[in-house]
């Protein structure tokens, strides 16, 4: 078959794909109850273009060849925008901020039910709640009004709005908006496993909410972004619920509102230094005359070991951004937001293979007028995505102050020790039956823990600390026990008398 003979037969095969992905779109769409109609609409037509992007691009979707390295000047240190100082009138320009924090993600990964930012982190504090202390200070101590925004998902809208009733007399004005509902498609047929709307009973597996690219579309259709506009904010400041360093910075909102070029950024992305442990992170290269974020799935296998080089890519995205609320308006409207299509494939229960089509919302930096990184303490980024990290956040390495984790100034280097808890510590639950108390990190380098191992009461631990108790064997750290540098293994049991 001739080249043009095998397009055509592409082409055809790709109308044939969309018309029967319409048909059973409509098909669902016509199940939707009145009151869901127009939201279901919206969804249903968000994914069609999603879709339809999906079956045009082949291949990597980065031209490997024309990666550079970002330019000097396009990813600042944060000392150079911390140098500047801060304005005459902070509150002028924290009126003008919203804070967004991406709130769509469920606690199943630490073996908890419901959203996964109403785990306790810290002192019986949740992630919520110490966003909402955060901000509260902020807007106490200058005497301004930043509001609050969480983009939940359909699986944690209803337990977020119930926990929300315990911040109505704080001062903190709190919005919710829900990302969209896609639905998970059938690997071979590439059409919907839904058939109708319905998410619950069998059909919970058949719908996904499509990364947090999907912030864009789903913040304007809500009505949120017109009605913030509408109150003179200019500025979003997005970040995951789930990283404790993600706090309002009032050097890079200075920046941002008084561009010492006078030209302001449309969009800044926090980016930090790689650490061995950031190897896979999206970084911020050079493509086409942009900064452009690069994700590792976008990489030809040829060149991930290249990609993950901490030589060649010094930094990595830590999820914190600052975005122009005029300029996403325009780029919505314009239908100009151009983000990668992230292809996720998952093995349901029942063992059939689907995929999801996903976007994320750091991928929209090439869409935007003069967009910048700027190259922040590790401090800004201090993820919980398991047990490890949770254990790090509730020792004695950090201290809290008005929702706000600082590492202790009794520590005396900054760096954060690397933890790795075994698979008996996964689980939220079975992580707190295992310590009686959160042990003394203050000089700890490095933590291995791997089997049925329990500490007791004021337990400290320095330097390198390496616990194994093998297959059938138990260890308990007794109470009280200094370990530095020590390799524990064996059979170590304490029982009560």
């Amino acid at each position: 078959m001739s080249q043009a003979g095998t397009s055509q037969f592409q082409e055809a095969i790709r109308q044939e794909l969309e018309f029967s992905m319409k048909v059973e779109l409509d098909k669902i769409l016509s199940t939707a109850p009145q009151n869901e109609l127009e939201h279901t609409k919206k969804d249903l037509e968000g994914f069609k273009k999603l879709f339809h992007r999906f079956l045009q691009e082949k291949g990597p979707s980065v031209d490997w060849g024309k990666i550079q390295r970002p330019p000097e000047d396009s990813i600042q240190p944060y000392e150079k925008i911390k140098a500047r100082g801060l304005p005459d009138s902070i509150a002028s320009v924290l009126n003008r901020l919203v804070v967004v924090k991406l709130n769509g993600g469920l606690g199943t990964s630490m073996g908890c039910k419901g959203p996964k930012s109403l785990i306790g982190v810290r002192n019986e504090n949740t992630f919520l709640d110490l966003t909402v202390q955060q901000i509260e200070h902020l807007n106490k101590t200058y005497n301004t009004d930043v509001p609050l925004v969480l983009m939940n998902s359909f699986n944690t809208d209803e337990d977020t709005k119930k926990i929300l009733q315990k911040y109505s007399h704080s001062r903190v004005k709190i919005y919710t908006f829900n990302q969209s509902r896609y639905p998970r498609i059938n690997k071979e047929s590439l059409l919907p496993i839904a058939k109708d709307v319905s998410y619950s009973g069998e059909n919970t597996e058949a719908w996904y909410p499509p990364g947090h690219g999907d912030i864009y579309a789903s913040f304007y259709n809500s009505g949120l972004l017109d009605r913030f506009i509408s109150e003179g904010k200019e500025y979003i400041f997005v970040s995951n619920i789930d990283n404790l360093g993600a706090t309002v910075d009032l050097y890079i909102l200075n920046h941002l509102m008084n561009p010492p070029n006078g030209k302001r950024c449309e969009f800044v992305m926090e980016v930090t230094n790689k650490t061995r442990a950031d190897v896979k992170g999206g970084t911020l290269t050079q493509y086409e005359n942009k900064l452009r974020l690069v994700e590792i799935a976008q990489v030809p296998k040829p060149h991930v070991d290249e990609f993950k080089s901490v030589s060649k890519f010094k930094i990595f995205n830590t999820n914190n951004l600052w975005i122009s609320l005029t300029a996403i308006k325009r780029l919505q409207e314009q239908n100009a937001i151009d983000m990668e299509i992230i292809v996720n494939p998952k093995t349901l229960d029942g063992g059939l293979n689907v995929i999801q089509l996903e976007t994320a919302v750091g991928a929209a930096i090439k869409s935007f007028e003069n967009s910048l990184g700027i190259n922040v303490p590790r401090s800004r980024f201090l993820p919980v995505k398991t047990t490890s990290d949770l254990l790090l956040v509730m020792s004695n390495l950090y201290s809290l102050n008005a929702g706000s984790l600082t590492m202790s100034e009794k520590r005396e280097f900054p760096t954060v020790p690397l933890v790795k808890l075994g698979s008996s510590f996964t689980k939220v639950q079975d992580y707190l039956r295992r310590f009686e108390s959160i042990p003394d990190m203050l000089e700890l380098d490095h933590l291995t823990v791997s089997g049925d191992v329990t500490f007791g009461k004021n337990v400290a631990l320095k330097g390198t600390v390496i616990i194994i108790a093998n297959h059938g064997d138990r260890i308990d750290i007794p109470p009280g026990a200094v370990l530095e540098n020590k390799i524990v293994s064996g059979n170590l049991r304490i029982l009560d008398h």
